[in-house]
């Protein structure tokens, strides 16, 4: 089972900056057991959640030719948690890409005022067998690219408005 930080797009501009949202349900299981009768969404996956929004941005600006590997985290800090009912939204700004890595910078909201900073560092992995990798994209599922291309239909039906590259 692979796990999802982010429920959708609600900005993306090819190779420069990237917006994702995350709503939180009470009906999510793991928040049954984090901090029993005080749910909280923890820190560590608004990291996921910024890192699947920014790894996604860098995949997509370079074809999603290689696999985008979370090597660093350069900062990471939060002045509170999410619980039910909240809204998050990771801004995923591409600082630097080229074909052995991307630099983000990102900055984490709750109910639209800011609570965090979360820059990150990826690599750039093709399937190599001396490494015991895989020769196809693993990262990039069905899952995760669903996501992008969900976003894109909303943008030509004209459901949403964003900056599209």
């Amino acid at each position: 089972m692979r796990w999802i930080w982010i429920d959708t797009f609600v900005d993306f501009e090819s190779g420069k900056r990237a917006s994702a949202v995350k709503n939180i349900s009470l009906a999510e299981e793991y928040l049954h057991d984090h901090f029993p009768g005080y749910p909280v969404f923890p820190p560590p996956l608004m990291i996921e959640g910024m890192a699947q929004t920014a790894g996604i941005l860098a995949g997509e600006a370079r074809g999603f030719a290689e696999n985008v590997i979370l090597a660093k985290i350069r900062l990471a800090k939060f002045e509170d948690y999410a619980r039910p009912g909240d809204q998050l939204r990771y801004d995923a700004v591409l600082d630097s890409i080229d074909e052995r890595a991307a630099v983000s910078s990102g900055t984490v909201f709750l109910n639209g005022v800011q609570i965090g900073r979360v820059d990150l560092i990826f690599s750039h992995v093709r399937g190599d067998n001396t490494l015991g990798l895989p020769d196809y994209n693993f990262v990039f599922t069905e899952q995760f690219t669903n996501l992008l291309a969900s976003f894109r239909d909303q943008i030509t039906s004209g459901s949403t408005t964003a900056d599209e590259g």
